[in-house]
């Protein structure tokens, strides 16, 4: 039996797509939303798999610091606003974030279960499922690649 938990986080960021054949080539932004998903090999004496309060202090901590009222932006993106936009962040002491790939829905799910993992190293639970919500429609899905996979 696999039991998991979810926890539900949001955040808003401007982010750009280059090379997007339509209107996500431009700077715009969202209210991105996320589920992390955790797993343990057996639950806790309380009967949990993670507090989700230690899943939003950590994880969502990070979000608040690193992601929340910024930009998400490939480090490489050839447009001379992404330094701008860096410059001016600076200035107001709000980070950008600059990822090594198109900051897509797709790639941000990847890049927040890869910092999930490692924030919440040596708590026992293994995150499991990352979903990230680009638009209350739209949202992109990692999966672990090692053990069972939650149903959807």
């Amino acid at each position: 039996m696999l039991v998991t938990c979810t926890r539900r986080l949001e955040w808003d960021a401007l982010h750009r797509v280059p090379e997007h054949e339509g209107a996500c080539k431009a700077f715009h932004g969202h209210r991105y939303a996320t589920e992390i998903t955790c797993a343990a090999p057996s639950l806790d004496n309380v009967g949990r798999v993670i507090d989700f309060g230690v899943v939003k202090s950590v994880v969502g901590g990070w979000i608040a610091s690193t992601w929340d009222h910024t930009a998400i932006l490939m480090a490489s993106d050839p447009d001379p606003a992404v330094q701008q936009i860096v410059a001016s962040n600076k200035r107001h002491s709000r980070p950008v974030y600059l990822m090594a790939a198109p900051p897509t829905a797709e790639n941000i799910a990847a890049e927040l279960a890869t910092v999930s993992r490692q924030l919440l190293q040596g708590t026992g639970i293994a995150v499991v499922m990352v979903r990230v919500w680009e638009t209350p429609n739209c949202s992109a899905t990692w999966f672990a690649e090692e053990g069972p996979r939650p149903a959807l």
